[in-house]
């Protein structure tokens, strides 16, 4: 089951963001980065919960939200507090409905928990730059993982999402501030996602990339399952 609020006064974000990011099993922010939209908090035993009429300055939800407020929520999965199965409730869309947008550019970036606050507060100094090319942004935190690849490897994250406007050009531009920005937290990006961070200056931000090469190596010594994306970020080859 899930609580739906709006946060105005950023302030009150980053103040008690430790605090609300574990208010709940699975906690997500929702911004334009000019202030907090919304935050959504999922958990696992709701009769653990009560929501309250006020969370960190925040509005309790009296209607289902679509993550974009002027978007219906029809596509959006149960809120308001309706129990369900986790595989109802987790995603943010119903399966077999258009989620987000539908047409949309994404980028995403981890940064260590340690630097949540300081990362926030970089990317809300660029909001002039960044919400002409903005529908969304997500923030949400990510447990350390000993996946040798893994944004999470070895450090808790914040995960900093952007779901942009389809227009490449302008994106494209814009990546490369967003990610000079993150660069003192060692950002990593999401792999399935878009990033323009060098090659040289991704692989030094895994520090098992070493070990990762000698598996691909003995598994895969002629590169059959290698492509042009592989070799350019993970072995600096165009």
């Amino acid at each position: 089951m899930g609580s739906e609020m709006c946060i105005r006064d950023r302030s009150q974000a980053y103040e008690n963001f430790d605090a609300i990011m574990s208010s709940g099993y699975s906690v997500s922010f929702f911004t334009g980065w000019k202030e907090m939209e919304e935050v959504w908090i999922k958990l696992r035993e709701p009769s653990n919960f009560t929501p309250k009429s006020e969370f960190f300055g925040a509005k309790l939800a009296k209607k289902h939200l679509h993550p974009l407020a002027e978007l219906s929520a029809e596509n959006c999965t149960r809120q308001l507090g309706v129990p369900g199965p986790w595989y109802e409730r987790l995603p943010h869309f119903r399966m077999g409905f258009t989620p987000s947008t539908g047409d949309e550019l994404h980028a995403e970036y981890f940064v260590p928990l340690r630097n949540a606050v300081e990362a926030l507060q970089a990317m809300a100094r660029m909001s002039d730059q960044i919400r002409p090319h903005l529908y969304i942004s997500e923030l949400r935190t990510v447990a350390a993982d000993k996946l040798w690849m893994s944004p999470c490897y070895d450090r808790a994250s914040l995960a900093i999402h952007f779901t942009f406007k389809p227009d490449w050009k302008p994106v494209s531009r814009l990546l490369p501030k967003i990610e000079r920005e993150l660069a003192p937290f060692g950002a990593r990006p999401h792999w399935g996602k878009l990033f323009t961070i060098e090659p040289t200056v991704l692989q030094s931000r895994y520090p098992r990339l070493p070990d990762f090469k000698q598996l691909v190596a003995k598994y895969d010594p002629k590169g059959k399952f290698r492509n042009e994306f592989l070799a350019r970020n993970l072995y600096g080859k165009v």
